[in-house]
């Protein structure tokens, strides 16, 4: 049976990766997490140790070697706990975004040299069946795209004082809300060619980007203020739009179980590594980086008015 350990036990995605790892028949034998509300444990892992202070975790997995090490932790420990799973003879599987800054990739990547193991990241929408269909399409089409991308997913007060407002911490919205779209765009219509900021706020931005076959005007934000009138009526405080020469790509449903999909895959050696995630990651520090210009209305997205 293959052993994991889980660093974020407490966190919000944590029981995706609890249940993958019931479901791919792995055991956990470790847990850390500095908050001690952790009782899911029992629902999935109930012989689980749990620990609250790394050192000891780590003295713990000397002498209780696992097979794998799950980073769930808040974005910007993810480096220093991918280091400590490869410290301990593991390979390591972190939730996105892998890391925030492109740097930390080239140390992981000597560090998994050094000791032979590897790092992956869960970069769950490359397995959705209905976008994988998708992608499949466009390989086989030609010419540049028009493609419009909104997200908007509602957070509340606890938000802006939470570590996610830290843009040190979280990469800011472009990052922490949305690496794996950034991902999946990159994926299916090739590398950047242009990119501008139309909009940046502690809870939204926007802006364009040239790819090498798709031009695309994307706006993200966790304000429930964009939300459109039909979400809201419907109680739903989630939206996500992609729209390619202006047919809607179909991706609601289906999400129950990509993060399952995704442990199954890496066990079986064809998981995301850090070169899969390198463009996404670059991407979105470019992002953070930018100027904001003014938006011409060729590229501007139809939500900045």
């Amino acid at each position: 049976m293959t052993r994991f350990a889980l660093i974020g036990a407490a966190g919000y995605i944590a029981p995706r990766h609890l249940k993958a790892i019931k479901e791919v028949g792995g055991d956990l034998v470790a847990a850390l997490d500095p908050f001690d509300a952790v009782g899911i444990l029992d629902g999935y892992f109930p012989g689980a140790q749990f620990f609250r202070e790394p050192e000891v975790f780590e003295a713990y997995l000397e002498d209780n070697p696992v097979d794998w090490v799950s980073v769930v932790s808040p974005n910007h420990l993810h480096e220093a706990h991918i280091r400590l799973g490869l410290r301990q003879g593991a390979h390591v599987l972190c939730e996105k975004p892998l890391v925030v800054e492109p740097e930390s990739l080239d140390r992981l990547a000597a560090m998994e040299a050094r000791t032979g193991k590897r790092v992956y990241t869960v970069l769950q929408l490359r397995v959705h069946p209905a976008l994988l269909a998708l992608r499949e399409r466009l390989q086989g089409e030609k010419g540049k795209k028009e493609v419009v991308l909104t997200y908007i997913t509602s957070r509340g007060p606890w938000y802006q004082k939470s570590w996610k407002a830290d843009e040190a911490k979280s990469g800011g919205v472009a990052t922490n809300i949305g690496i794996h779209f950034f991902d999946l765009l990159l994926w299916y219509f090739g590398g950047v060619e242009a990119l501008e900021v139309h909009l940046r706020t502690p809870t939204t931005v926007a802006g364009f980007l040239e790819l090498e076959r798709a031009r695309v005007r994307w706006f993200l934000s966790i304000d429930a203020a964009f939300l459109p009138k039909e979400v809201v009526a419907r109680g739903q405080r989630t939206y996500r739009s992609i729209a390619i020469e202006g047919q809607e790509v179909e991706f609601s449903e289906g999400f129950t179980d990509l993060h399952t999909e995704v442990y199954r895959r890496t066990l079986a050696g064809e998981g995301f590594g850090l070169e899969e995630a390198r463009p996404g990651i670059e991407l979105t520090a470019r992002v953070r980086r930018a100027e904001v210009v003014a938006s011409r209305p060729e590229v501007r997205h139809a939500y900045l008015g």
